[in-house]
């Protein structure tokens, strides 16, 4: 048995783990000399051409793998699932969004995911529609012919809007735009935030970063437990005087007692609930708020796409608001959103670390190693993707099934879940698992299907009645934090059709 040299970092060891090439030297070393420790995108995308399917190197003591393949990625989140939890860098959003289900994992991960469900079966998201265009048409009824706006920033607020009513069944009116500039507050930080050595220990020393995270995570508290208490306000008079609700909202069902891991039941606790309800709100309006604006940015630098894509709306609607009816209707509507979140996928990537010793095809490693992968790297491979760095929305066959029928989600890329109607999307001779912008396996997203029709919904409510045309000169380049948000924003100039 060989064992690893200098020279050799990538070699059999004494211990019988086989690593594959990677980097040379430890990332620390490359941190100060080659690759910015704030763009990650860059080191990813020099492993994927250098190493193709999978590459290793070290963070301190740490072990890396990074996976750029289907077959891989499918072993980490399908296969061996229950030997991964969150790594290191997700596992630091606890200082933000507690022990909700994106942190959290085992036992709590599946209960939360298990009280949440029925908000997003089939019944539910379908009386979200409505709620959706309303929203939507309430927004652009206030824009005008000839303005410029950051688009970025109106969709965060309507999304975040929608969710709130939604879900929570609360309208926040004029807070959207306060606990918006909490989020931006937070996002801006947020690298600092990772790369803080034991920042949860630090997090009360006088950093001006850590003071701006306290004060805006303060914000979104104030609004989030006003939420539970209002709720638990109105659950008590429904109850008092004979009212109560016949289909429940997700508050309802989170306020529900459920078992913990020793099997005894109890109702969840305001901080427990804290955790869980900001975890929605933020998974629920980032990822489409961000899904929108790159999707308006990438119409607007493609006209014929646009033009195909307002035919199909006209047709398809006749000048009123598209309801859920309309949905199978607009396949190419959907397409685009498709072809946008695999160009810039709203979670660009992800992570897990390893509870024990496994084995990646002739790899092996061990317990503690973190696996990355990303999205943004994959869906834009070129041995999977013909011309992967152009839009092209034709690429996607769209056929919509209920996943209660029993076909997989979005790529084909795990079991079904629920009884939500989710788009199945496929591209003529790609690989499973080559598009995952929701993720796959058993964490994947929750709120898949009613992303979806908020995307299509929204996209088709606004693309009717305007177009957008990006400001000459202003920068686009994406920002790869929790989500990949538009770095300078996306300023755009309106135009009334």
């Amino acid at each position: 048995m060989l064992m690893a040299t200098a020279a050799d970092p990538h070699a059999e060891t004494a211990t019988g783990y086989r690593y594959p090439p990677g980097l040379e030297h430890n990332l620390l070393w490359y941190a100060l000399r080659k690759f910015r420790p704030a763009d990650p995108i860059a080191l990813f995308s020099h492993l994927a051409e250098k190493h193709g399917d999978i590459a290793h190197y070290r963070l301190g003591p740490e072990h890396i793998v990074f996976i750029n393949h289907p077959d891989y990625i499918r072993e980490i989140l399908v296969v061996q699932h229950e030997n991964f939890i969150k790594e290191r860098t997700q596992q630091r959003t606890k200082m933000l969004l507690g022990n909700g289900m994106i942190t959290a994992d085992g036992h709590t991960h599946r209960a939360q995911r298990r009280a949440a469900q029925p908000a997003f079966h089939r019944q539910r998201i379908t009386a979200y529609a409505d709620v959706m265009v309303e929203h939507t048409a309430r927004m652009i009824s206030t824009w005008r012919d000839g303005q410029t706006r950051d688009i970025a920033q109106d969709m965060m607020q309507l999304t975040m809007g929608i969710v709130a009513a939604t879900l929570f069944g609360t309208e926040l009116g004029p807070e959207v735009a306060e606990l918006n500039d909490a989020v931006n507050t937070i996002m801006r930080d947020y690298t600092f935030l990772v790369a803080l050595p034991a920042a949860e220990l630090l997090l009360y020393f006088p950093f001006p970063q850590l003071r701006r995270f306290r004060r805006a995570r303060s914000r979104l508290d104030k609004t989030v437990y006003r939420l539970i208490d209002d709720h638990r306000s109105k659950l008590s008079h429904a109850a008092y005087d004979g009212s109560g609700a016949s289909s429940p909202d997700l508050l309802t069902m989170l306020m529900a007692p459920r078992p913990d891991a020793t099997g005894a039941i109890h109702a969840p606790s305001d901080d427990e609930l804290r955790d869980e309800i900001l975890t929605v709100i933020l998974a629920g309006y980032e990822t489409v708020a961000n899904a929108l604006t790159w999707t308006f940015y990438l119409l607007s630098q493609n006209p014929e796409i646009e033009r195909r894509l307002q035919t199909e709306i006209d047709t398809a609607l006749d000048g009123r608001n598209p309801t859920l009816d309309d949905v199978p209707r607009l396949r190419y509507t959907e397409m685009v959103l498709a072809e946008s979140m695999r160009l810039y996928p709203p979670a660009w990537a992800m992570g897990r670390r390893a509870l024990n010793d496994f084995s990646l095809g002739p790899w092996r490693f061990p317990a503690r190693t973190t696996v990355l992968m990303s999205q943004y790297i994959l869906h834009r491979d070129p041995r999977y993707w013909h011309q992967p760095l152009a839009f092209l929305p034709e690429r996607f066959s769209v056929e919509q099934q209920s996943v209660g029928a029993g076909r997989a989600p979005s790529g084909a890329n795990s079991p079904a879940t629920s009884t939500a109607y989710i788009p199945v999307i496929k591209s003529a001779g790609v690989p499973r698992f080559c598009y995952f912008p929701f993720g796959a396996g058993p964490r994947q997203c929750i709120g898949e299907s009613f992303a979806w029709m908020e995307g299509i919904l929204t996209l088709a409510a606004i693309a009717q009645r305007w177009r957008l045309r990006l400001v000459p000169g202003h920068p686009v380049e994406p920002q790869p934090l929790i989500t990949l948000r538009p770095k300078y924003g996306m300023k755009m100039t309106l135009e009334e059709r």
